[in-house]
């Protein structure tokens, strides 16, 4: 049976143990008495849901909380190269995925305005050589005795307004994001060391003067990747930096370490922002790669077992939290004893080694809810 609900907008598969003479008599009766019930969801699913799994806590064994997470390059470490003047693209060096030096040429732009700006560094070069040129003959002949020393200062400070003319026309070239070119052209060269993670540039393309942060490139250093995780208000309560998080996908997995927990809530998803930070030195993760992170909590030592009280809900009067299964989850009914802050301690229906719904574990019990109510239909 497939159910649509408006709390969870996905297409949920589910199946009550419970019903039906024949499926009832493979199961045991604890099971059968206590009506537990499947719901089918794939991996994908259950991430677009915000359904957070983790394992309960057990005395020294804090246990972890695992959530969907995407890998992202380091914004200390990523720089967007723009144009900064009206003109066009008349030659590009690079690909998306290329690596680069510092400084090293991207792409060249031609350009009305940057023909102004090179023929006033010509203007101040030429300056300044006749400038250094006039001073270097004042104070020969003043030393000759055939200048009085107040044209030599006057000489001097010539000179000096003209270097600093040529300084000026040079950092107007430098700050319209490159170096300069030949005649009506600009070198657009990279910020920083590292990989091409982004290309909009084309050959030909033309910016116009109310477009001119127009975005080329964008290059970061990949050697260490940002780990973007989304935890739910109960859970960022226990986490601290310097915690250690497990990211896994296929085939891969490494240790990564909490370096930001957000004080405010996200103004759209309602989570918690936090960042962790994973060595990329070796080159196995890519930027914008989702992952799963499994975020290891401090245990409290006195041996109960606790699991977070969102992952607590009651189904037919009964307890339960919904333990993943290979399908989806099961819904498994437990004795509760003392509330422990954000944590309920769980007396019986748990091993500890079971992986469990926590945050938006209620879209589980309206699944629950609903097929029922099909079945009595």
């Amino acid at each position: 049976m497939k159910i649509k609900f408006a709390a969870l907008p996905l297409m949920l598969t589910l199946a009550a143990c419970g019903s039906g003479s024949q499926s009832t008599e493979n199961h045991s009766e604890a099971e059968t008495a206590h009506g537990e019930g499947v719901v089918t969801l794939t991996p994908q699913q259950i991430a677009t849901a915000g359904i957070e799994i983790v394992s309960p806590t057990i005395g020294g064994n804090g246990g972890a909380i695992e959530l969907p997470a995407l890998l992202e390059s380091d914004p200390q470490a990523t720089r967007i190269v723009a144009a900064t003047l009206p003109g066009r693209i008349v030659e590009l060096r690079h690909n998306l995925g290329d690596a680069v030096r510092r400084g090293e040429t991207l792409a060249v732009l031609e350009s009305r305005e940057a023909a102004g700006l090179q023929a006033e560094v010509q203007r101040a070069a030429a300056g300044a050589e006749l400038a250094r040129t006039t001073l270097a003959r004042d104070e020969a002949l003043y030393a000759k005795g055939f200048r009085p020393l107040r044209e030599v200062q006057i000489s001097r400070a010539a000179a000096r307004q003209a270097d600093v003319a040529l300084r000026l026309a040079r950092e107007q070239v430098a700050a319209s994001g490159g170096r300069g070119g030949s005649y009506n052209r600009i070198v657009i060269a990279a910020p920083i060391a590292g990989r091409i993670i982004a290309r909009s540039a084309v050959l030909g393309q033309t910016f116009a003067a109310d477009a001119a942060q127009t975005e080329l490139f964008r290059i970061a250093r990949l050697d260490r990747l940002s780990v973007a995780l989304s935890l739910s208000p109960a859970d960022a309560g226990r986490v601290r930096p310097g915690m250690t998080v497990q990211v896994t996908a296929p085939g891969r997995a490494q240790s990564a370490r909490i370096g930001f927990v957000a004080p405010a809530l996200d103004a759209e998803t309602r989570q918690v922002p936090a960042i962790a930070t994973l060595d990329n030195r070796a080159g196995q993760w890519r930027a914008g790669e989702p992952v799963t992170a499994s975020i290891q909590l401090p245990g409290t030592g006195d041996g109960a077992l606790r699991v977070p009280s969102t992952a607590v809900q009651t189904v037919e009067g009964r307890n339960v939290v919904f333990v993943r299964t290979e399908a989806g989850f099961r819904a498994v009914p437990v004795t509760l004893g003392r509330q422990d802050g954000a944590m309920v301690v769980v007396t019986g229906g748990l091993t500890g080694r079971e992986r469990i719904a926590a945050a938006n574990s209620f879209t589980l019990k309206s699944a629950l809810g609903a097929a029922e109510a099909g079945h009595e239909d």
